[in-house]
């Protein structure tokens, strides 16, 4: 086996690039700077737009662009897959603060694209002379004044991609496992025996492609028939793409930011029947609603399929430290008949990764709301103690218990992470489909003796898009249940709270934890901002006596109670306390809208 890994990782390299063949450049986009957002497309007027060429530099400071091009299929294209590409130069960048778009052909929205989504297939069988009229909606990110808009169109080979991922996971598998061990010994041998059969003489021959199918043939009949499917361990996995409503940007952008992400769920979802999504915060739904219908349409299609599920429990992911009871209480009521409305979905879980900690009072006040089941990773950012379980009873002050898991998804043998938040008991609601994050997670899991499946959310997060193809490629494979590697699963959260309740619920050593959950750090949002802190409380007494006094003048003088001015408010109370407006964590920005 002397340096067959080697061989095997250069070979992997090769058949991914021999996925794409004739790049065809695409020089010239028409460009419109503007801050129009949410234009009807096909009644836009681009003649007297100006010019953009050779992949001119644009950009500014959370500016907004359109831009045109029209793309007409050559004949050596007849009968192919065509991929539109697109890269602006920050690949490799965080995505929440770098150049993102709306991608619109032939006047349908298609998907957002940004610096992890950078691939759109517009045709599965492409007609000479055919035309594709691509829009693209552009938003700079913040302080982008160096952007590229370097696009392309490749002819893709479908056949050769589904052999790259068959080879490449399990070997990504192999290599965080020991030569010694019998799954790397079973893996390495299939994948070269495999590689042994590709013809690359002559790559996009009828030779090479025969013996593509030939290598994946083999494969699978000699290493995923033959090997895989022996998996004690399940990771359940949960599309997501957690958003803050405002924190590095404003509530304004999120609007966009949602769109986009959402968009891009759904254009996965046509390529990938077994995908799964959840979304929670009933304030982005409506941002939705507002600004893309037909966006939302097809999102309830999607709840119908029992693909998406729109799940959380609160209007939005709020502050649970400085909100009073009587606020959370509402933050249930709001998004439970939110969710029940719109989709005719009962909520069943409080789905909050990323609060600053947890107050004692939830569990009465979710077991009053009918919420069964919480979840979080953001404890396992503590400075100093790691919490001593991930999967337990958690406690309130009246007793009320509700099953609690944490999820633990990381790398594989992670070690902490100098200068950033990441410690040795890290874990992330920002999970990346892959085989070290799903091994990483069943090995961080703290409570193996008591259950065999873990819940990882998987996708960017942020405007980052959420899942990708390759996240989805990946799970296509790791749910063969590869040798050395836990099974993947494509669940909704509930599915896998229902499993885990089967599982757990007469076990002695579930444990139970009685009290506060206390994050170990963000301790000054306690503190900052106390203008808004003050103002919160405020509202929120001024709108509990105004309820009070409405409810005595309805019963005693017959006085029509106001639901509608009070609904307003409370909504705008409610979006006031999320999770990084509230505790003071957001720009500048934030607060100046905040007061008006």
């Amino acid at each position: 086996m002397v340096f067959w890994k080697e061989r095997i990782g250069k070979l992997i390299e090769v058949i991914g690039e021999l996925r794409f063949e004739k790049s065809i450049p695409i020089d010239t986009y028409r460009m419109n700077h503007t801050d129009g957002r949410y234009k009807d497309v096909s009644e836009m007027d681009t003649s007297s737009w100006d010019e953009l060429r050779d992949n001119k530099i644009w950009g500014g400071h959370r500016e907004y662009f359109y831009f045109e091009t029209v793309f007409t299929v050559p004949s050596e294209c007849e009968g192919k897959t065509l991929m539109y590409t697109l890269r602006t130069g920050h690949e490799g960048e965080w995505d929440a603060l770098n150049p993102q778009f709306l991608v619109y052909v032939n006047g349908k929205k298609r998907m957002g694209m940004d610096v992890n989504h950078r691939e759109l297939i517009l045709t599965e069988n492409a007609k000479a002379g055919e035309s594709f009229h691509i829009i693209l909606q552009a938003y700079t990110g913040d302080n982008n004044f160096s952007i590229l808009l370097d696009s392309d169109v490749k002819i893709f080979y479908p056949q050769v991609e589904k052999y790259y991922y068959d080879i490449k996971v399990p070997y990504d598998v192999a290599r965080l496992k020991n030569a010694e061990d019998d799954a790397y010994i079973e893996i390495i041998t299939a994948l070269n025996e495999s590689l042994n059969l590709v013809d690359m003489r002559e790559p996009f021959s009828k030779e090479f492609f025969d013996s593509i199918e030939k290598a994946d043939k083999y494969l699978d009949e000699n290493f995923y028939k033959k090997y895989c499917g022996n998996s004690k361990h399940t990771v359940y996995c949960t599309g997501h793409t957690h958003i803050d409503l405002a924190w590095l940007w404003t509530l304004d952008t999120t609007k966009d930011k949602t769109v986009r992400s959402f968009s891009t769920v759904l254009e996965l979802m046509r390529r990938y029947p077994e995908y799964k999504f959840m979304h929670s915060q009933p304030q982005e739904y409506i941002y939705v609603k507002e600004n893309a219908p037909e966006i939302y349409e097809e999102i309830k299609e999607r709840v119908k399929e029992g693909r998406w599920q729109p799940e959380g429990g609160m209007f939005v992911e709020a502050d649970c430290n400085i909100s009073s009871g009587e606020a959370l209480v509402r933050q249930f009521m709001y998004g439970i008949d939110f969710f029940k409305k719109e989709f005719d979905k009962p909520s069943e879980m409080l789905w909050l990764p990323d609060v600053f900690g947890y107050s004692a009072a939830l569990p009465q006040i979710m077991k009053l709301s009918n919420i069964k089941y919480f979840m979080t990773t953001k404890i396992s950012w503590s400075e100093f103690n790691k919490m001593p379980c991930d999967t337990f009873y958690w406690e309130g002050i009246d007793g009320s218990r509700i099953l609690t898991h944490f999820i633990p998804a990381r790398d594989y043998n992670a070690v902490a992470k100098e200068g950033s938040a990441e410690n040795e008991h890290f874990t992330t609601y920002n999970g990346m489909l892959n085989p070290s994050q799903v091994m990483g997670s069943w090995q961080r899991y703290s409570q193996k003796h008591i259950n065999d499946e873990v819940l990882m959310s998987y996708g960017w997060g942020d405007g980052g898009g959420g899942p990708t193809f390759d996240m989805l490629e990946n799970e296509r494979r790791l749910s063969k249940g590869i040798p050395g590697a836990p099974a993947t699963k494509q669940c909704l959260p509930t599915e896998f709270f229902h499993v885990l309740e089967d599982k757990v619920k007469d076990n002695k050593y579930l444990p139970m934890w009685s009290g506060e959950l206390y994050l170990e750090y963000h301790r000054g949002t306690y503190t900052s901002m106390a203008r808004n802190k003050r103002f919160n409380r405020k509202s929120e007494f001024a709108y509990q006596n105004m309820e009070f006094l409405a409810e005595v003048a309805n019963r005693l003088f017959g006085t029509a109670y106001p639901k509608k001015e009070l609904d307003e408010g409370w909504t705008t109370i409610l979006r006031n306390q999320f999770h990084d407006i509230l505790p003071g964590s957001s720009i500048k920005e934030v607060y100046d809208e905040s007061k008006l």
